[in-house]
């Protein structure tokens, strides 16, 4: 809920201030998924929002619940190493299904996870110096600032090209 405070223009003598309430117990956890698709040639970055939410395996699992139905054929998923990611009940939908696949990055490596990349980039751009007023004010201009991104495929690709991954590239 704290704004990120960026360097910005303003008319000399008129620096700008941002207000914020400091000490808010509410929060918004974003799940992200940043699909790679060779046979459409498409790529596609997809979010769930949880106002006043921790991620947890229920919420994982109504997110590969989603992600299935936009996403057709074996799906693989690399994760970072979040306990959600890893729980029991995870681990059973995976087996249950076998059209999913998931591998783990190493522990503390946000530099290898494409959607690190994306937070950043919503944070210090579309987002910087922006002081919300409540969690729906905050969900709402995320997803706003999210929406363009999330069809820009320059922009997509940059965020999993910043990883160095050796991902074979079938887009042109």
């Amino acid at each position: 809920m704290q704004p990120l405070v960026r360097r910005t223009w303003a008319p000399r003598g008129q620096t700008p201030i941002l207000r914020h309430r400091a000490r808010r117990h509410r929060k918004l956890s974003v799940i992200g998924a940043l699909s790679i698709s060779p046979q459409r040639r498409r790529l596609g970055w997809y979010l769930a929002f949880h106002p006043d939410l921790s991620v947890r395996q229920h919420q994982i699992l109504n997110c590969l619940k989603a992600l299935r139905r936009h996403l057709r054929g074996p799906i693989i998923v690399i994760w970072d190493r979040l306990n959600a990611h890893r729980g029991k009940d995870v681990k059973a939908y995976q087996r249950a299904h076998p059209w999913l696949h998931i591998e783990y990055l190493p522990a503390y490596a946000p530099e290898l996870n494409p959607n690190e990349y994306g937070w950043s980039y919503l944070k210090c751009n579309p987002l910087a110096n922006y002081c919300p007023a409540d969690v729906e004010d905050l969900q709402v201009t995320v997803q706003a600032a999210a929406d363009p991104v999330r069809t820009h495929h320059p922009l997509l690709r940059s965020f999993v090209e910043a990883t160095k991954l050796p991902i074979r590239w079938h887009l042109k």
